[in-house]
Order: C-alpha cells, then structure tokens, then sequence
C-alpha cells in the first residue's frame, strides 16, 4: 500500500506492444504510404521515401526518391514492376514518365532545376537512364539510377507523388486494371521578414505547404500572424497529413524566449498542445516554434467553424507569447543511451490536465527527429491512467514526434509519485526490430509549486523528492520497518530518482541501522534538520555497507 510504503513499480507491457491492423497507412518526415489495394489476393501499397528527408529550396541540388512496391501483409517486395510515376504540386503537372525495376524498390534520383517558362512546366522536365526493351521504362543500369530534371522541389510546398503500377511479376505481364496510388512529400521553403517595432528582428518562416504572406506583428501583445493559401473544404482536408509551418526568431529577442509560454490559433481557433511545439535545441542562434497541424485537428477546426468556413481559401495563423513561466520537469535514458526530457509548466499540478512535453535525444545529444514512440503512466496506486502506442491507422508503431518533440496531455487527480514508461519504436514509416524502453519516476505536486529537480536534467548533486519525507516519518514512528526504508532508498538511488554525492561503497557485514540515524530521519521528516544532515546520514549506511547500491 501507497500510504505506508514507497510502491516500486516497473511498467513491461510496453514491450509487447501489440502490431497494428494490416489496413494501414499515413506520413512521416520525408516519406509516405499510400492505403492498400487488393491485388492477386493480397495488400499491396507503394511507398515514398526522399532522401535527405527534410529538403529546404535552394540547400540541395540532387535527391533520392525510393519507390517501393510490396505486399504489405509479408513486407516483400513485388518483382518486376513497371511504373507510371506522376508528380504534381498544387494540381499542376510537373513530371510523367515510365520506370520499370526488377526487384520492387526502384530508385529515381530528383534534380531540381528552374528557369522554366512554359505555361506547362512538366515540358520543361527531361528524364535520363537506360530504357527496358520490353517494358519501355526507365531502369537502373550498373552503378546509375534513372534521373528526372525539372522545376521539381524549386518550390516549397506539398508534392503529389502519384505511381500507377501497369505491370507487376514480369516485364510483360500487364496488370488487369492499373493500380494508382498517391502519396505525398513537403518541401521547405524559407521566407524572411522583420518585426519593425523591435528595431528590425529578423524572422524567418519556414514553410512546408506553399508561400506565406500578409506578416504581421502586434506591438500590444507581441504577437505574429500571417497567412498562407489552402483548401478547406472537407474532401480535401481528407488528404492532408499534416500542415507545417516554423516561425525562427532570434534567441536575445525576449518575447521569443525559450522562459515564454506560447498560445497558437488556426483561423481564430486555438490549437491543441501538440500542434505548438517550441524548440531551442536545433539551433545555436535562433528558437523555433512549430505549427504541426495535423489531419485530425484541420478537421476540428473546421468542426468549431462550421461549414461556412469549407470554402475558405486561406489559412490564418497567430502565435502569442504568454510571458515567462517556469516548468517541472525530469530526465530519463533508454537502454541505447538515448535520452528523453519531460517538462510542464508550473502552472499545472494536481487536479488538472498537464500538458507533458518530451524531448528525444540521441546518444550524442543531438535532437532526434521523426521519431515514433509510446507513452504509459502509473498513478501512486500503481494504476494505469493513461497509455497511448499510436494510431492504428498509420504504417508504424507509436505516436510520432517528427520534429523529436511532442506534448501528451494527462489529467492528473492527485499529488504524489507517478511512473512514466517511454518506448521508441521506430523512425519515420519503419519500425525497429526491437522496442527501446526507458522509466523515471518523478513527483506530481499542486500547480504553482515546484517539485524537486532531477540531476539528469538540471545538474544538482543532491536532489531529494519531497515525499520522501513521508517515507522517513513513517520508519522513525516504527510504521514500516528497517528493510522497507533501506529497500525504497536503494531503489531511487540506483534509478536516479534520488542523488547523493559520490559515496565509496564499504565492504561491511552490519545490517543494524543505529538509532541515530532514526533519529535523524524523524527529525528530518518534521524539519528540524536540514537535507544535508539526512543526506549524511545516508553516506554512512553507503560507507559502511548497511546499504549497497547497485
């Protein structure tokens, strides 16, 4: 029981996530599958994936698009495809020619070239590679790919990749009816204002769907808005995974600052927690706060508008700074070393929604983008309040975190010590062959006050969770006895909930713990001494072997 000993739960249920439904598909960074079609008596789907994932106008001047062909029940590849490949933006063709590959995953290398003046830019695209005799597509002879070269990523903006499989098994073996798919890829395009009324700040929007324009800043509130063309009528907000803006602004402009709170709308609408992402990782010089306005939020904002706003042609976007706040948080590591921090606003707390944002890092400390994970927690009882391991309709395990940060809101019902199990599944639409799992324990307070800080993220040599002062209340009264408390501490010690500073490990056999150290504890837990006397008296079990840690 919770209320007379420190409950020491580790959550596994993670690692035997369940594997979604095979009717599955949806985006990730820089990749894309298409929803399957019954073929030959089985699932077969096309996949896109650009690499690099993440192209910006103007930064690269070559690209690989893969195209795979499969079974999506087994994950094998269909021999011997011929393809139609198809790329539009915005309606307007851009490219159209046939390829033909031997194994299922044919690679097409894009280089982006402007400069076209006809009215149809697709005239403007020329194709080069070794053409197939008896299928007449294009092929990867030797060392060479295929290459189409046009006015193709010369803009920001969301692409149509459109593949047509008119052949599959054979060279010569046409398919009945040809099989379309259409999948989808953002290209970034950066665009560069100013905010005048701060002597000339500079801001660069960083747009993944199409130009944004109409930039404004308000000297009342400090806010920023701006607009962008965009459908919003019902049959197409259907086909939008997800809209990405990110507004850069210099880390010295103090509105911006990563100490602020941040509010964005849609259209008037105020967006969820996890379509407003702030991250000063990536970026030496400048904070970056993402919109990441998914399919399913497009569509409750067009919910709270009503069908009035389905013949809208623009997007409005606005993003207000709160002013500073300060934040909760902790840190926990995965079993490969990677790293994920946890933080909230002080202003939540018991009784309310708290809004988790987790940070991914790699074993370097590099932000780890285009992420998949899933999220358990454990309330004080040891009870599940809240799990989530993605959407059963997307292509891979987990709820993405594309830009390595993502928010999670919990209602929590009442202070104490809660559980946090985190797992990483994958990256991008793969998933890894193994789950990599990780927990921390960590403190839930009332809002407005601050909990005790983890080492891991802030760096304190001696960090001792509040609640543990019940613990020592209730050994000093006899209400639990010697191997409880000695069990408990052993525990948040060696799983870093608690630290002390540096402790040579004695060799000793005495397991009676001296009444003085009782004492303390008691006298600790009703505040008449300090940490450090307590921490003491803990560096004394250490040293002289009544405690060993692990």
């Amino acid at each position: 029981m919770y209320n007379k000993i420190i409950i020491l739960s580790v959550l596994a249920c993670l690692s035997c996530i369940p594997l979604f439904s095979d009717d599955v598909f949806g985006h990730g960074l820089g990749a894309d599958q298409a929803p399957p079609i019954d073929f030959a008596g089985m699932l077969v789907t096309v996949s896109t994936v650009m690499d690099p994932s993440d192209i910006t106008v103007g930064e690269v001047d070559r690209a690989n698009l893969q195209i795979r062909f499969f079974d999506q029940g087994t994950d094998t590849n269909l021999e011997s495809v011929t393809y139609r490949v198809q790329v539009f933006q915005a309606g307007e063709l851009l490219a159209r020619e046939i390829f033909y590959d031997k194994d299922g995953e044919l690679n097409v290398q894009i280089r982006p070239q402007d400069q076209c003046f006809d009215p149809e830019p697709w005239r403007c695209t020329i194709y080069q590679g070794a053409r197939d005799p008896i299928s007449g597509g294009l092929y990867a002879q030797g060392s060479g790919v295929p290459v189409i070269q046009g006015p193709i990523f010369t803009k920001g903006g969301l692409y149509n990749i459109s593949v047509v499989i008119e052949g599959a098994t054979s060279p010569k073996t046409l398919v009945a009816e040809p099989l379309v798919f259409d999948t989808f890829v953002s290209i970034a395009q950066e665009q560069y204002f100013a905010i005048p009324e701060a002597f000339g700040v500079p801001v660069t929007i960083k747009t993944y769907y199409d130009d944004v324009s109409n930039f404004e800043f308000k000297e009342s509130d400090k806010s920023i808005s701006f607009q962008m063309p965009f459908d919003w009528a019902p049959d197409y907000i259907d086909l939008v995974a997800v809209v990405h803006e990110e507004i850069r602004i210099p880390k010295n402009y103090e509105p911006y600052s990563i100490e602020n709170d941040f509010i964005g709308y849609v259209d008037g609408v105020q967006v969820d927690n996890r379509a407003l992402l702030v991250d000063p990782y990536s970026s030496d010089t400048e904070n970056i706060i993402h919109f990441l306005v998914t399919g399913s939020e497009l569509k409750r904002i067009n919910d709270v508008l009503g069908p009035d706003h389905y013949d809208s042609k623009e997007m409005f976007f606005e993003l207000v700074p709160q002013g500073q706040t300060t934040e909760n948080g902790f840190s926990t590591t995965f079993e490969n070393g990677y790293k994920a921090n946890v933080a909230w606003k002080r202003t939540y707390g018991a009784g309310t929604e708290i809004p988790f944002q987790i940070t991914f890092f790699d074993a370097n400390g590099e932000l780890l983008k285009d992420v998949n994970y899933a999220i358990s927690l454990l309330d004080p009882n040891g009870q599940q309040i809240y799990l989530n391991i993605g959407d059963e309709t997307a292509p891979y395990l987990g709820v993405k975190a594309s830009e390595g940060i993502d928010t999670q809101t919990v209602y929590i019902l009442s202070e104490g010590i809660y559980t946090m199990s985190l797992a990483l599944t994958g990256t991008g639409i793969t998933n890894w062959e193994s789950v990599v799992l990780s927990e921390a324990v960590f403190e839930i307070g009332k809002a407005g006050e601050p909990i005790a800080p983890i080492p891991e993220l802030y760096g304190s040599e001696t960090s001792i969770p509040g609640w543990i002062k019940n613990n020592a209340g209730w050994w000093a009264d006899g209400q639990i006895d010697d191997g409880s408390f000695v069990s408990g501490i052993q525990w948040l010690i060696s799983n870093n909930v608690m630290t002390i500073p540096p402790t040579e490990q004695g060799t000793g056999s005495d397991d009676v713990i001296p009444g003085w150290i009782k004492n303390n504890a008691g006298w600790w837990a009703d505040g008449q001494i300090d940490d450090g006397s307590f921490v003491s008296g803990l560096q004394w079990l250490i040293s002289n072997g009544i405690m060993k840690i692990s």
